[in-house]
Protein backbone atom coordinates (compact mmCIF):
# COMPACT_ATOMS: atom_id res chain seq x y z
CA UNK A 1 0.00 0.00 0.00
CA UNK A 2 1.38 3.41 -0.95
CA UNK A 3 1.81 6.06 1.70
CA UNK A 4 0.38 9.52 1.17
CA UNK A 5 1.58 12.63 2.91
CA UNK A 6 -0.90 15.15 4.22
CA UNK A 7 -0.52 18.87 3.61
CA UNK A 8 -2.60 21.90 4.43
CA UNK A 9 -4.86 23.31 1.73
CA UNK A 10 -6.02 26.91 1.70
CA UNK A 11 -9.73 27.51 2.17
CA UNK A 12 -9.42 29.72 -0.92
CA UNK A 13 -7.83 27.07 -3.14
CA UNK A 14 -9.28 27.48 -6.63
CA UNK A 15 -10.62 30.95 -5.79
CA UNK A 16 -7.59 33.13 -4.96
CA UNK A 17 -5.98 32.80 -8.39
CA UNK A 18 -3.27 35.42 -9.07
CA UNK A 19 -4.16 37.88 -11.79
CA UNK A 20 -5.90 41.14 -12.70
CA UNK A 21 -9.70 41.32 -12.44
CA UNK A 22 -12.58 43.76 -12.70
CA UNK A 23 -12.13 47.13 -14.37
CA UNK A 24 -9.19 47.28 -16.75
CA UNK A 25 -6.84 50.14 -17.48
CA UNK A 26 -4.26 51.78 -15.26
CA UNK A 27 -2.81 50.33 -12.10
CA UNK A 28 -5.06 48.15 -9.94
CA UNK A 29 -6.71 50.18 -7.17
CA UNK A 30 -7.07 47.25 -4.78
CA UNK A 31 -4.70 44.36 -4.07
CA UNK A 32 -5.58 41.10 -2.30
CA UNK A 33 -3.01 38.63 -0.97
CA UNK A 34 -3.65 35.60 1.22
CA UNK A 35 -1.21 35.24 4.13
CA UNK A 36 -1.43 31.47 4.31
CA UNK A 37 1.80 30.71 6.19
CA UNK A 38 1.09 32.68 9.37
CA UNK A 39 1.00 31.30 12.88
CA UNK A 40 -2.18 32.36 14.70
CA UNK A 41 -3.22 31.82 18.31
CA UNK A 42 -5.59 33.38 20.81
CA UNK A 43 -4.20 34.48 24.16
CA UNK A 44 -6.56 34.83 27.12
CA UNK A 45 -5.16 36.16 30.39
CA UNK A 46 -5.69 34.15 33.55
CA UNK A 47 -6.40 35.92 36.81
CA UNK A 48 -3.30 37.07 38.59
CA UNK A 49 0.25 36.55 37.44
CA UNK A 50 2.68 38.77 35.56
CA UNK A 51 1.42 38.10 32.01
CA UNK A 52 2.40 41.51 30.69
CA UNK A 53 5.90 41.22 32.09
CA UNK A 54 6.28 37.74 30.56
CA UNK A 55 5.17 38.97 27.13
CA UNK A 56 7.54 41.93 27.40
CA UNK A 57 10.45 39.66 28.30
CA UNK A 58 9.66 37.05 25.65
CA UNK A 59 8.52 39.16 22.71
CA UNK A 60 9.83 42.63 23.52
CA UNK A 61 6.47 44.39 23.43
CA UNK A 62 3.81 45.70 25.81
CA UNK A 63 0.45 43.98 25.39
CA UNK A 64 -2.02 46.50 23.98
CA UNK A 65 -5.01 47.74 25.91
CA UNK A 66 -8.14 47.91 23.79
CA UNK A 67 -8.43 47.51 20.03
CA UNK A 68 -4.89 48.12 18.83
CA UNK A 69 -2.06 46.01 17.44
CA UNK A 70 1.61 45.99 18.50
CA UNK A 71 4.52 44.30 16.74
CA UNK A 72 7.07 42.43 18.83
CA UNK A 73 9.86 39.94 18.29
CA UNK A 74 8.42 36.92 16.46
CA UNK A 75 4.80 37.92 17.11
CA UNK A 76 2.28 40.73 16.88
CA UNK A 77 -0.59 41.02 19.35
CA UNK A 78 -4.03 42.29 18.30
CA UNK A 79 -6.26 43.34 21.19
CA UNK A 80 -9.90 42.39 20.79
CA UNK A 81 -11.40 42.21 24.27
CA UNK A 82 -10.56 42.60 27.94
CA UNK A 83 -7.59 40.33 28.58
CA UNK A 84 -7.79 38.79 25.10
CA UNK A 85 -5.46 39.03 22.10
CA UNK A 86 -4.90 37.41 18.74
CA UNK A 87 -1.21 36.60 18.31
CA UNK A 88 0.11 36.59 14.74
CA UNK A 89 3.54 35.45 13.58
CA UNK A 90 5.40 35.28 10.30
CA UNK A 91 8.38 33.43 11.78
CA UNK A 92 6.55 30.90 14.00
CA UNK A 93 4.34 29.31 11.37
CA UNK A 94 1.23 27.22 11.97
CA UNK A 95 1.17 25.43 15.35
CA UNK A 96 4.69 26.62 16.26
CA UNK A 97 3.34 29.94 17.54
CA UNK A 98 0.86 28.33 19.93
CA UNK A 99 3.58 26.01 21.24
CA UNK A 100 5.95 28.93 21.79
CA UNK A 101 3.30 30.99 23.57
CA UNK A 102 2.25 28.05 25.76
CA UNK A 103 5.85 27.48 26.83
CA UNK A 104 6.72 31.12 27.49
CA UNK A 105 3.40 32.08 29.12
CA UNK A 106 2.76 28.85 31.01
CA UNK A 107 0.31 29.38 33.85
CA UNK A 108 -0.32 32.99 32.88
CA UNK A 109 -2.61 32.65 29.85
CA UNK A 110 -4.79 30.16 28.02
CA UNK A 111 -3.49 29.59 24.49
CA UNK A 112 -5.52 28.24 21.59
CA UNK A 113 -4.03 27.54 18.17
CA UNK A 114 -6.04 29.23 15.39
CA UNK A 115 -3.72 28.59 12.45
CA UNK A 116 -5.92 25.99 10.78
CA UNK A 117 -9.21 27.69 11.59
CA UNK A 118 -8.66 31.18 10.22
CA UNK A 119 -7.97 32.78 6.88
CA UNK A 120 -5.91 35.99 6.82
CA UNK A 121 -5.95 38.35 3.85
CA UNK A 122 -3.81 41.43 3.26
CA UNK A 123 -5.81 44.18 1.54
CA UNK A 124 -4.13 47.29 0.18
CA UNK A 125 -4.29 50.03 -2.40
CA UNK A 126 -5.83 53.50 -2.78
CA UNK A 127 -9.40 52.12 -2.87
CA UNK A 128 -9.05 49.74 0.08
CA UNK A 129 -11.13 51.90 2.43
CA UNK A 130 -13.90 52.27 -0.13
CA UNK A 131 -14.10 48.54 -0.77
CA UNK A 132 -14.27 47.71 2.94
CA UNK A 133 -16.77 50.50 3.62
CA UNK A 134 -19.32 48.66 1.47
CA UNK A 135 -19.79 46.08 4.20
CA UNK A 136 -17.97 47.24 7.34
CA UNK A 137 -20.00 49.24 9.90
CA UNK A 138 -17.03 51.13 11.36
CA UNK A 139 -15.31 54.36 10.36
CA UNK A 140 -11.96 53.77 8.64
CA UNK A 141 -11.21 57.47 8.09
CA UNK A 142 -7.50 58.07 8.83
CA UNK A 143 -8.37 60.62 11.50
CA UNK A 144 -9.91 57.88 13.66
CA UNK A 145 -8.49 54.61 12.31
CA UNK A 146 -4.82 54.58 11.33
CA UNK A 147 -1.77 52.31 11.49
CA UNK A 148 -1.93 50.24 14.68
CA UNK A 149 -5.72 50.50 14.94
CA UNK A 150 -7.71 47.27 15.18
CA UNK A 151 -11.36 46.26 15.32
CA UNK A 152 -13.51 43.20 15.83
CA UNK A 153 -16.65 43.60 13.77
CA UNK A 154 -18.82 42.12 11.05
CA UNK A 155 -18.24 42.59 7.37
CA UNK A 156 -21.23 41.71 5.19
CA UNK A 157 -22.63 39.84 8.23
CA UNK A 158 -19.44 37.76 8.67
CA UNK A 159 -17.32 38.10 11.80
CA UNK A 160 -13.84 39.54 11.20
CA UNK A 161 -10.82 40.92 13.00
CA UNK A 162 -9.22 43.82 11.15
CA UNK A 163 -6.06 45.81 11.81
CA UNK A 164 -4.30 48.53 9.83
CA UNK A 165 -0.67 47.88 8.87
CA UNK A 166 0.37 51.18 7.27
CA UNK A 167 -0.78 54.42 5.67
CA UNK A 168 -1.01 53.02 2.11
CA UNK A 169 -3.52 51.98 3.46
CA UNK A 170 -2.85 48.30 4.08
CA UNK A 171 -5.10 46.13 6.24
CA UNK A 172 -4.89 42.57 7.48
CA UNK A 173 -8.20 40.85 8.03
CA UNK A 174 -8.75 37.52 9.80
CA UNK A 175 -11.93 35.49 9.48
CA UNK A 176 -13.11 31.97 10.18
CA UNK A 177 -12.07 29.45 7.56
CA UNK A 178 -15.68 28.25 7.21
CA UNK A 179 -16.83 31.57 5.70
CA UNK A 180 -13.75 32.18 3.54
CA UNK A 181 -15.41 31.35 0.20
CA UNK A 182 -18.45 33.53 0.96
CA UNK A 183 -16.22 36.38 2.06
CA UNK A 184 -14.10 36.05 -1.06
CA UNK A 185 -17.17 36.35 -3.29
CA UNK A 186 -18.30 39.47 -1.44
CA UNK A 187 -14.83 41.03 -1.50
CA UNK A 188 -14.14 40.48 -5.19
CA UNK A 189 -17.62 41.64 -6.21
CA UNK A 190 -17.16 44.80 -4.15
CA UNK A 191 -13.71 45.46 -5.62
CA UNK A 192 -14.57 44.79 -9.27
CA UNK A 193 -15.65 48.35 -10.08
CA UNK A 194 -12.21 49.68 -9.11
CA UNK A 195 -10.10 46.95 -10.70
CA UNK A 196 -8.22 44.60 -8.40
CA UNK A 197 -5.25 42.27 -8.43
CA UNK A 198 -4.82 38.96 -6.62
CA UNK A 199 -1.20 38.33 -5.66
CA UNK A 200 0.84 35.93 -3.56
CA UNK A 201 2.57 37.35 -0.50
Amino acid sequence: MSERSLHAVSALAGLAIPGRYGRRGGDPCFIIAERSWLGLATVAARKGGPLRAAVKASYGVDLPDGSTVVDGRDASFVGYGTGQWLAVSETLASEALARDLAQRLKGLASISDQSGGRTVLRLSGPRAREVLAKGLPIDLHPSVFGPGSAATSTLSLMGVQLWQVDDAPTYDIALFRSVSASFWRWLTTSAAEFGYEVTTS
